[in-house]
């Protein structure tokens, strides 16, 4: 008898687009630099029209990933801060992995990095992080196999995910 696979949800079987992705992490950034963010800041941010980015939250409201308060002070869900992490974690996953192991250009590893975002699975995206991490561990680096950030440094990939940040790569010390 033929075992049924088990099946893997990836962010894009949710029908989160590159562009939705953007307006939550657009969101993210506001709330930590200035405290809040609003759809006037969003649409700043992003060089976009009020309008918009009023149709683009309106979606990602009825997702429950945008909160929006009496205000109308916007803040991500605990969903959508959960994947926003994921999304920052397989962005600096992705930009090391083709910047450092596989060389390519630095500017072309971030254009990448960001298209691949968010297709990535959570589970991938834990199987990414051990392999980088491993790659990092001092009995395997290599001149050819090694990466400008440690990711060793993290014993698990949640330790990893939660301390992503804004919209930059975390900085190799």
């Amino acid at each position: 008898m033929l075992e049924k696979k088990q099946s893997v949800q990836h962010t894009h079987d949710n029908d989160l687009t590159h562009s939705m992705v953007h307006y939550l992490l657009a969101i993210h950034k506001l709330k930590e630099a200035k405290g809040y963010a609003r759809v006037t800041d969003i649409a700043h941010e992003m060089g976009l029209t009020k309008g918009s980015v009023s149709t683009a939250l309106t979606n990602l409201k009825k997702r429950e990933l945008v909160i929006e308060d009496e205000s109308k002070f916007l803040s991500l869900s605990p969903a959508g801060h959960e994947a926003v992490h994921g999304i920052l974690s397989s962005r600096t996953l992705l930009f090391y992995f083709l910047k450092d192991i596989i060389g390519v250009d630095e500017e072309v590893a971030h254009k990448d990095s960001c298209l691949m975002e968010h297709l990535m699975s959570s589970d991938t995206r834990e199987n990414f992080f051990n392999f980088m991490k491993t790659l990092c561990s001092d009995d395997i680096k290599t001149k050819k196999f090694s990466t400008s950030f440690d990711f060793s440094q993290f014993e698990h990939q949640h330790d990893f995910e939660e301390i992503q940040k804004g919209d930059t790569y975390l900085k190799t010390e």
